[in-house]
């Protein structure tokens, strides 16, 4: 039974072609007013084979368009993350290590910015520090992720919804006398630090939430608390009050970790089915609300990941490096402008569809 469900699971990306699953709902309207984007850090097709060995019925299964991501940056072949998901963010490629700014280091505009200008709710949502690469340039302009300067924009920006680890870097105290980043925001935000509290908190009351889980990356899945998919499900919660819509960035970040560390089989599919648990938070939400579009990729891949077989037919992952790659991504869509996603896109392409749906 194993070894036919890795064969299944390692034919390729044609395992997740949308003629193979059910028919989606069709959305009621092209222009969605509520866009959830997950990004799976690091994870290319053989993360996605191992997802699919662990548990066939992946929720992207059912999603109505598939694309290809080419992932490299505006001078290197192989990216990392401050320059792929500034290109997610911005719609525009630039230098390694920067988040949205341009190769002179002029500040470009994001997604989230121009959803916040629209008077959309926006949030941010990781299982590493929110200072780090990926949430980061979605809401903040500086040279390298991780400084205390990137959690002072943050704290400045107001996105409604702030969730993931990195509490020390929040706690810094500034050389200039300011008071740190996290108590600028506990005068504005409603704050939590624990699972429990999290689950406690009554989504109606909030107005702007701020959630530090831990001092720096959260905990490995499945003992990660809260889990993603708990703080992707209070995330929407709150942000589906906002009459005119949202943005909602979700990051696994551990993908992209336990690649870069070669880690086994269990490890890997733990990650991907709790990246899958929170997918199917946002499509329990969408199946209520058909204005939503969820797109689901990554930022780069990590490690030449592989699926092969050990002598008793049980998967075995094989690594080509312990950096990354410039191998291309899967991009599943489901929900209104989802065709816009189809076919092979570079990141930049990818970013500007984005701003131009939350531009409508």
């Amino acid at each position: 039974m194993l070894k036919s469900r890795w064969m299944v699971g390692v034919v390729g990306l044609s395992l997740f072609a949308p003629s193979c699953a059910p028919a989606a709902h069709r959305p009621l309207t092209d222009t969605p007013s509520k866009i959830i984007l997950f990004i799976a850090d690091g994870a290319g097709a053989g993360h996605w084979a191992v997802a699919r060995i662990a548990t066939p019925d992946l929720e992207v299964n059912r999603f109505t368009a598939l694309g290809l991501v080419d992932v490299r940056g505006w001078n290197h072949l192989v990216t990392e993350s401050a320059q792929a998901a500034s290109a997610l963010a911005t719609g525009e490629r630039s230098v390694m290590g920067a988040l949205s700014l341009s190769p002179d280091s002029v500040p470009r505009t994001t997604v989230l910015e121009i959803a916040q200008a629209r008077g959309m709710a926006t949030g941010l949502i990781t299982t590493t520090r929110l200072t780090d690469a990926t949430p980061a340039a979605f809401a903040t302009h500086y040279p390298s992720r991780d400084h205390l300067q990137v959690a002072r924009q943050m704290a400045a920006q107001h996105v409604t919804v702030l969730l993931g680890g990195g509490r020390e870097i929040f706690t810094l105290a500034p050389t200039d006398g300011a008071e740190t980043a996290l108590a600028a925001m506990r005068q504005r935000y409603s704050y939590v630090e624990t699972a429990e509290e999290l689950e406690h908190l009554r989504p109606d009351t909030v107005e702007l939430l701020l959630g530090l889980f831990a001092e720096g990356d959260m905990a490995l899945a499945p003992e990660r608390a809260p889990s993603l998919a708990a703080m992707t499900g209070t995330a929407i919660a709150i942000l589906d009050r906002e009459q005119n819509g949202f943005f909602l960035m979700v990051e696994n970040e551990e993908t992209d970790t336990q690649a870069h560390r070669n880690q086994g089989f269990d490890v890997l599919a733990a990650e991907m089915l709790a990246f899958n648990e929170a997918i199917a938070v946002a499509v329990a939400y969408q199946r209520r609300h058909h204005e939503t579009l969820i797109i689901v990729t990554g930022d780069h891949e990590t490690g030449g990941l592989t699926v092969q077989v050990d002598s008793t037919g049980a998967p075995t992952l094989r690594y080509t490096t312990t950096g990354h790659t410039a191998g291309l991504l899967p991009l599943f869509a489901s929900g209104p402008g989802a065709d816009r996603f189809r076919g092979l896109l570079g990141n930049d392409q990818v970013g500007r569809i984005l701003r131009d749906l939350v531009q409508r």
